[in-house]
């Protein structure tokens, strides 16, 4: 009875220490989006692409914008080990003046904790046709 006791918290705990090794790794094709100058009023949305690196699913869990002013959305599925996800950003371009947001990305992969960012500057096209007029 002692030995199939010892065979068998032997064998629980490889597979412990077996599953510990699968990770999900969170890569982005580029951490900071560039609106570059765009007009009040312009399209906000931009997507932040992704692969699953790892070896395990990719579940992003939050994402957190550091303003009100822009609103990330989250995959809702899992991302399965060599997968593709996106990550949508949504910038309200009827505030004038420089863009520089952060985006908090909280995940089960291995770097938990992920910053991407945007900027940009957004520029108010009225006073532009105002100066023409002048």
């Amino acid at each position: 009875m002692r030995n199939v006791i010892m065979i068998l918290f032997i064998g629980f705990l490889g597979i412990t220490l077996n599953a510990q090794d699968a990770k999900a790794k969170i890569e982005f094709k580029t951490e900071v989006i560039d609106y570059g100058e765009i007009t009040k009023g312009s399209d906000g949305v931009r997507q932040f692409e992704f692969t699953n690196t790892g070896n395990a699913p990719l579940i992003i869990s939050r994402v957190y914008s550091s303003c009100g002013c822009t609103i990330p959305k989250k995959p809702e599925d899992p991302i399965a080990p060599g997968e593709n996800g996106v990550i949508e950003v949504k910038y309200d371009t009827k505030r004038v003046g420089p863009i520089r947001k952060l985006i908090t990305v909280y995940s089960n992969a291995e770097e938990s904790t992920k910053a991407i960012r945007i900027t940009g500057r957004v520029l108010d096209d009225t006073k532009s046709v105002l100066e023409k007029k002048n």
